[in-house]
């Protein structure tokens, strides 16, 4: 099931009208009733330096989500894009003096990149997409799980430039042998015992022509908190494979035996569709999360809003899956009985935000409940009801907003 106490638009409202408890440093407390279903008393709207206010979920590492509202768009702007790290030492990197460290064992020709030459000395390349946390929408599943409580908002659509992975790895000398492709962020732990943040991709992923090395997001070079000065983009994959921060890779003739592989960030083997597989990460009972599921979201209708009957409403949303593309959306105003098809915007990439919409005229007084649901390229639906799992993932149930008719 898909539930909510209240929207983060009811909340962003009432912090501009003060109805909320101001705390310190900037700090806007959110009161019980704003909360999502099974998120922690403690959320709260915060700024920080460079953002515009989102949903603090912690400080130390900074995890921050992007309230609805600020994907109303296809392209996330980005000071309202979410922010997510795993480790809290984050260095503010010097790009001058930032160095860029290729190797490993399945490389013939190690060397090292300036920023200035990964930018002069290969073909810069663009691509629209999705990074979306691989936990995104923990907070509503049931039953609820441990982690970071996301709501909707751990997600966000830039337009990403760079150079593709596979020219650097080409410039290297790549060996036939190679298995995994390992990356490594200037973040550090802050004691001894935390594992290093530490991913890989399969060869085949990381030689796709839309994986990127990126210094710029929307036309500006990375913010801080999105990791400046640059980052690994994988397109339709989570977010947890977007290394920011990046100071290493090494190609690797052998697995990557990491925490953040090996642990985290796996779902049980054989409970999903097999869509994009790391072979060399399986084991006999999980397999690590790889692509994007489904998704659809409606970003301008609130829980409980009230409309008048006989006045034209037009629902806004966005929709994505890992890149195959969305084929259509569908709205349901009579519980999943019959559906009614939305208009899609503009194609901005196979792996960006569909913008969609919806008109309705409400015709009778009483409570409505509008669903909204996405079917992909390859006629995957989102899926009615959570496929449960211990770490929360792959949370794309329909979703479900009940509004009053007066």
């Amino acid at each position: 099931m898909y539930k909510r106490e209240a929207t983060r638009r009811s909340l962003l409202q009432a912090a501009a009208s003060g109805l909320l408890l101001a705390g310190g440093s900037g700090v806007t407390r959110l009161a019980r009733a704003g909360l999502l279903a099974g998120t922690i008393d403690s959320q709260v709207l915060d700024t920080l330096p460079g953002k515009a206010p989102l949903l603090k979920h912690s400080f130390r590492p900074p995890n921050y989500e992007s309230p609805v509202e600020y994907l109303s768009d296809a392209i996330t702007p980005n000071d309202r894009f979410f922010v997510r790290w795993h480790l809290a030492n984050i260095p503010q990197v010097d790009a001058a003096s930032w160095r860029l460290k290729v190797g490993g064992d399945a490389l013939l020709q190690p060397f090292e990149l300036t920023l200035e030459q990964l930018r002069q000395e290969f073909d810069p390349v663009e691509v629209v997409a999705v990074c979306q946390c691989a936990g995104n929408r923990r907070g509503l599943c049931e039953p609820h799980v441990a982690g970071v409580q996301w709501g909707d908002g751990s997600v966000g659509n830039a337009r990403w430039k760079g150079v593709r992975l596979k020219d650097i790895l080409t410039r290297a000398g790549l060996k036939a042998e190679a298995i995994e492709v390992a990356f490594n962020g200037a973040d550090s732990p802050v004691v001894e015992q935390t594992p290093d943040f530490v991913k890989s991709l399969p060869v085949w992923k990381a030689l796709d022509d839309n994986t990127l090395i990126a210094y710029e997001m929307n036309g500006s070079a990375l913010p801080h908190w999105n990791g400046f000065p640059a980052r690994l983009i994988v397109p339709g994959w989570v977010g947890t494979y977007w290394v920011k921060q990046v100071i290493s890779i090494n190609a690797q003739t052998q697995p990557l035996k990491s925490f953040w592989m090996n642990t985290a960030y796996r779902v049980p083997k054989g409970k999903y569709p097999a869509v994009d597989r790391f072979l060399s990460q399986e084991s006999e009972t999980s397999t690590p999360i790889t692509d994007i599921d489904v998704l659809s979201l409606m970003t301008n209708l609130s829980e409980g809003q009230r409309f008048r009957t006989g006045a034209p409403r037009v629902i806004h949303g966005i929709a994505w899956d890992a890149g195959y593309g969305i084929r259509h959306v569908e709205v349901s105003l009579d519980e999943g009985g019959s559906w009614q098809s939305a208009t899609l915007g503009a194609d901005l990439g196979r792996f960006s935000f569909r913008p969609w919409q919806f008109t309705f005229t409400p015709r009778s007084k009483g409570e409505l409940t509008v669903i909204a649901r996405a079917m992909n390229a390859q006629g995957i639906v989102q899926t009615e009801s959570w496929i449960a799992n211990p770490a929360g993932y792959r949370n794309n149930v329909v979703q479900k907003v009940r509004i009053h008719i007066v």
